[in-house]
């Protein structure tokens, strides 16, 4: 393996332009290929064999409107005012009537019928109901509710929902911070800005290309939302750790007085027969997921082992 290794590092430095071109063009290709067959993530979470599991499946075959989603619109009055003032009052319920009418609503449950307002009388929420899974909800229905916070917001209230129906787009603002800070301590560490990147650079396309590949299979394959959750965190880390590895053990050789071509060669050899060894080790790991049998966690390893 260190021998086939060294011919590998060898090879790519003396071709790092076409390297470097060949990687760049298989992350295009396959964001490409996403961005033209991609369907959309399921919300399924089921425990196959379990007994809360054969409950909600029950449940669904005899009364299948009461295993619908839900959404929770929360009302924040105005300072120095409550939600039981007149105004406040006839805000709130304009916007829950628009909710009402919103597409696939069976329901909505006011704060002031379901006394849902906390002691001080400043905050309230609304319960709305729908007939289907949250994953079979359409995105029109989303944005009708959405929408029922013109009336409140109108008036001044402060509206927010919940319920794992409407949410915040807020994925990739931990990885961001993670990259950020990241790059800081290589930075400090390696004492040079382009060695603090380069790991950092190669961990995020291999994760691109990863994660965009997992996207583009949802037009195949059913795959839940968490799917390219564990392989983002897992592919920043081993990604950016093992290229450190190598990095680290070249700057070494050249330091010791070896021309780059022997250096990346050595490093690749050395410090790289570590990295296939550990890697391989987490790729198993991961796989072993599959042993458990549910289906969102086998995603997840799945994914995570592909990264």
């Amino acid at each position: 393996m260190a021998t086939f290794l060294y011919r590998v590092g060898g090879w790519a430095f003396q071709n790092r332009r076409k390297v470097l071109a060949g990687w760049l063009a298989t992350l295009v290709l396959v964001v490409a290929s996403m961005a033209a067959f991609s369907g959309e993530f399921s919300s399924k979470f089921e425990v196959p064999g379990t007994e809360s599991q054969q409950a909600q499946d029950l449940l669904t075959e005899k009364y299948p409107g009461a295993g619908g989603a839900s959404a929770r619109v929360v009302y924040v009055a105005p300072d120095g005012t409550k939600l039981t003032d007149d105004a406040n009052k006839a805000a709130v319920m304009d916007s829950v009537k628009q909710a009402s009418k919103a597409k696939d609503v069976v329901q909505v449950v006011d704060p002031y019928s379901a006394k849902a307002i906390s002691k001080d009388g400043t905050i309230g929420y609304a319960d709305v109901i729908y007939p289907m899974p949250s994953d079979e909800v359409p995105e029109t229905a989303v944005d009708q509710l959405e929408a029922s916070a013109d009336p409140a917001e109108a008036a001044g209230l402060q509206v927010e929902f919940g319920g794992g129906l409407v949410a915040e787009e807020t994925a990739g603002k931990s990885e961001l911070i993670g990259i950020m800070v990241g790059f800081l301590v290589l930075a400090i560490t390696l004492g040079s800005l382009v060695a603090a990147g380069l790991p950092l650079w190669t961990a995020m396309i291999g994760v691109g290309i990863s994660v965009s590949g997992v996207t583009a299979l949802t037009a195949v394959f059913e795959l839940t939302e968490t799917s390219t959750t564990l392989a983002t965190m897992l592919g920043l880390a081993v990604g950016i750790d093992y290229a450190l590895f190598i990095l680290s053990r070249f700057r070494q050789n050249v330091a010791e007085g070896m021309e780059p071509k022997e250096a990346a060669a050595q490093a690749t050899g050395t410090a790289g027969s570590a990295v296939v060894f550990a890697g391989t080790t987490v790729v198993i790991a991961l796989l072993g997921l599959m042993v458990v049998n549910i289906p969102f966690l086998t995603v997840m390893g799945l994914a995570a082992a592909g990264t």
